[in-house]
């Protein structure tokens, strides 16, 4: 069975970004979640859509 929640750490760890960065991304609403217990969960589908969202940075020469 798939995973179809992620703690804070693990989408860091799969955005390659710091945890603190990504509770940033929930605050402001870029990346939806939802709060189980004293926990803060992002739904698999919610990172999946986020990062299908994101759009190519530009090469710099």
């Amino acid at each position: 069975m798939e995973k179809l929640c992620f703690t804070a750490d693990e989408v860091a760890d799969r955005l390659s970004v710091s945890k603190t960065r990504v509770y940033d991304l929930m605050r402001c609403g870029e990346l939806p979640s939802v709060k189980l217990g004293r926990s803060r969960l992002v739904k698999a589908a919610d990172l999946l859509a986020y990062v299908e969202s994101l759009e190519p940075a530009p090469v710099v020469a």
